[in-house]
């Protein structure tokens, strides 16, 4: 791990204004694509050319359940995360569907799972069946937060071997949105009285369900104590195999410069994690939707990036990534295919007043 982060490299800023010349000088209106703009020549800063091409995608998903789940944080039984990761590997969930229709392939890793899966596309990695219930133990030694970040770095290296050029992270888990919550909470250093703030309702509790998550959160905290300086110490004890290792695949992509594409929630307290680490990192991270988790606007804040689509989701699995793809795939198109003023033969003397 520590040889990774020494080596991740900010964006080659010569290259994006060169990329923000060429888009200047597209027959249109200077900034009139907005975001569309910035999009393609963050890019072209990654990849250090303006020949760039996103043509291979994949969405790599960290499945993983959560021992907190036994102080009744969540909704939905915790088979689900077994039921759920198989389903994401045939293609029948919300992820699965969307990555069908944008021709998008899926990677998914068990690295905790509390049963055994046999299914020949599954990455097996489980470093154990499940976490510890935070509330009474740490979440994982120190040695498996390690080893979690280390797995997704190893996912990051596969998918640049394999060919692809950006990469889209989800997680599946029961219980995820309560670990990153207190994960959030201690990085952000809140107070007692500011971590319901961060504290949302997942895939839906009842207002009796959803006070004892926040006193979970706070309890949990306040037993361990994580070091707001010391990602791996947060991770340890109040976070997940699943956020472990969606920090190593943030880590793996900016040293393999592969753009990558932040889901939801689970994935944009890792991504924070990862900037934490190594802030080089968020040079090549793209913020995809606004999830509807409480804690997500002050991730988002703490990030300082745009989330650039607000549909009001909260499903999760990688689901916004595809939708994501598909805006970057017009921002290239863009980019690469659309006339400059010469081309379109339009006088550009009329610029000059512009400046």
């Amino acid at each position: 791990m520590e040889k990774y982060l020494k080596n991740i490299q900010k964006n080659n800023k010569n290259i994006y204004n060169e990329a923000k010349k060429h888009i200047d000088f597209l027959a249109k209106p200077l900034g009139s694509l907005g975001e569309l703009e910035n999009i393609s020549a963050k890019l072209c800063s990654i990849y250090n050319t303006l020949d760039i091409n996103v043509d291979k995608k994949c969405i790599i998903v960290l499945a993983s359940d959560n021992g907190v789940f036994e102080e009744g944080i969540a909704s939905t039984p915790q088979e689900v995360t077994a039921i759920q990761t198989i389903n994401i590997l045939e293609g029948k969930t919300g992820v699965g569907v969307l990555a069908k229709q944008f021709g998008i392939d899926i990677v998914v890793c068990d690295v905790g799972i509390k049963c055994d899966i046999n299914h020949p596309k599954l990455i097996n990695k489980k470093i154990k069946k499940s976490t510890n219930n935070f509330l009474k133990t740490q979440a994982m030694t120190r040695e498996e937060a390690i080893k979690s970040i280390n797995i997704g770095i190893e996912l990051a290296n596969k998918a640049k071997k394999d060919g692809y050029k950006i990469i889209g992270i989800g997680e599946m888990g029961i219980g995820n949105t309560t670990t990153s919550s207190a994960v959030l909470a201690s990085i952000l250093n809140l107070n007692e009285n500011e971590i319901e703030n961060v504290v949302g309702v997942g895939a839906g509790l009842t207002k009796e369900a959803y006070n004892k998550k926040v006193r979970v959160v706070k309890e949990a905290i306040k037993k361990h104590k994580p070091n707001k300086d010391d990602v791996i110490d947060i991770v340890q004890k109040v976070g997940g195999f699943d956020i472990g290792a969606m920090i190593g695949v943030y880590i793996g992509c900016a040293y393999n410069k592969i753009p990558i594409i932040v889901d939801g929630f689970i994935a944009i307290v890792a991504a924070l994690c990862a900037v934490k680490l190594n802030e080089n990192i968020k040079d090549y991270i793209f913020l995809s939707h606004k999830s509807m988790e409480k804690g997500y606007i002050l991730a988002e804040k703490e990030l300082g990036l745009p989330s650039y689509l607000d549909l009001k989701m909260r499903l999760g699995e990688g689901s916004g990534c595809p939708l994501m793809f598909s805006i970057i795939d017009a921002s290239v198109a863009i980019f690469k295919n659309m006339a400059t003023f010469d081309e379109a033969k339009i006088d550009t003397k009329y610029l000059e007043s512009l400046k």
